[in-house]
């Protein structure tokens, strides 16, 4: 089965209909027209929510929750063996600590990692990164 999981950026340009919306509209798709899975991890799950909310309140919070909530996705946990692989991955790359809990996961996951943030070129020899831009 193909997986992918989405870091924020990715999610937030499906949401807003930003530049990448249609990539990210296609791999929705797939999870309904084929075997494929999607992931996020729960901390960058909270980085949309923490946009919207900056964006346009308590509203636009509650908005963006109810849509990711109806996509065919799975938000998961950070655990401790997730958080490990994201702090080595910060220890050794200038990314967000966020990030790197995207990148832990696609690597746990083995599978592509969905963004438009240039951060994640730095480990493209490390995963398999699917550009959305």
């Amino acid at each position: 089965m193909k997986a992918t999981v989405l870091d924020s950026y990715a999610l937030i340009a499906y949401l807003e209909r930003d530049e990448g919306y249609d990539e990210v509209a296609k791999i929705f798709e797939e999870c309904i027209t084929k075997d494929r899975e999607v992931f996020i991890c729960v901390v960058n799950w909270g980085e949309v929510i923490y946009h919207a909310l900056r964006a346009g309140g308590e509203k636009t919070a509650t908005l963006a929750e109810d849509a990711m909530r109806a996509l065919p996705m799975q938000i998961v946990e950070a655990n401790k063996e997730l958080t490990l692989q994201a702090a080595r991955l910060k220890a050794s790359n200038k990314m967000s600590y966020g990030d790197c809990f995207a990148a832990a996961l696609a690597l746990k996951k083995k599978c592509q990692l969905a963004t438009g943030d240039k951060e994640f070129r730095q480990i493209e020899n490390e995963l398999k990164i699917c550009w959305i831009k």
